[in-house]
């Protein structure tokens, strides 16, 4: 009866269009906190509601892109090749088969090579950036439609590919799993975000934090659920993103959990939380 309800509440739910392009780097260099499936799953259900939407996968695992049907074996262009060759990212980009209005760029396991590629190249923390500019240019100038939300989903760990991504994007969303360990390195990250604000990119900013399975079973889920909104009182999201088997089966058959099995809770979750992020004001 509860799911009924959020999902009556979701179907009068109509997003708008931000009024510029929102970059949003997914990150936490904890590993195993849900950073792709956030990835995935939010850049889905946007472009679900008609939102244009494209995900970098900046990991070189490239799990992102194996969620989004997206082939990617060493032979494939990729992320990799925009960051060292400067290949076009129209060169580049690939439809995702999900969904009608969403844009891939994929990562190759090239890319784990690029960390120590990047570090003798003339600015080097620019290079996404930059590349993500020409493209808005580039599709500007072929009046395809401009994009609504870039989604950077980052490997586990701070390095260059890391840092290509916060000077890229405007926004860091950070999931935050809900069990004992959920806080620990993010006091790092955070101090890492501060660093590039002062000497990169003064425009990022923390704008959300999304808690991920959460398990309502046990106490230590709520305890954990309670210290991080007690810290982060405005850029924790209400909504919640349960454990799920749903959620981790899906990609396994190259998609989202929102396609995968759209009646599942975890599905729900994501496009709930998908609504809330585009109803909050990136300037606030």
């Amino acid at each position: 009866m509860e799911e009924n309800k959020r999902r009556a509440k979701l179907k009068n739910v109509q997003l708008d269009h931000p009024a510029d392009t929102r970059f949003i780097t997914i990150s936490n260099q904890k590993g195993g906190v849900g950073k792709t499936s956030t990835s995935v799953n939010l850049a889905v259900a946007l472009a679900q509601q008609g939102q244009h939407v494209l995900v970098v996968d900046n990991d070189p695992q490239g799990n992102a892109s194996t969620a989004l049907g997206i082939p990617h074996g060493a032979e494939a262009d990729s992320v990799y090749d925009i960051l060292i060759d400067e290949v076009p990212v129209a060169d580049v980009v690939t439809k995702s088969p999900e969904m009608e209005n969403l844009w891939v760029l994929p990562a190759t396991i090239d890319l784990a090579g690029a960390e120590i590629e990047l570090v003798s190249v003339v600015a080097r923390e620019q290079r996404l950036q930059r590349a993500l500019r020409e493209y808005a240019t580039a599709r500007e100038e072929q009046n395809l439609p401009r994009l609504d939300y870039v989604f950077i989903d980052c490997p586990p760990s701070l390095g260059l590919l890391t840092i290509n991504a916060f000077v890229a994007a405007t926004e860091v969303l950070i999931p935050i799993q809900c069990e004992y360990y959920a806080l620990e390195g993010l006091s790092q990250l955070l101090n890492n975000i501060k660093m590039i604000q002062k000497h990169l990119n003064p425009d990022l900013k923390v704008s959300s934090i999304l808690l991920t399975m959460y398990d309502g079973r046990t106490n230590l889920a709520s305890q954990v659920a309670d210290e991080v909104r007690a810290h982060f009182p405005a850029e924790v999201m209400e909504t919640m993103i349960p454990r799920s088997v749903r959620i981790s089966e899906a990609p396994s058959y190259q998609q989202s959990v929102i396609t995968y099995d759209p009646s599942s809770t975890g599905a729900l979750s994501y496009l709930e939380a998908a609504a809330e992020l585009a109803s909050r004001d990136p300037r606030a």
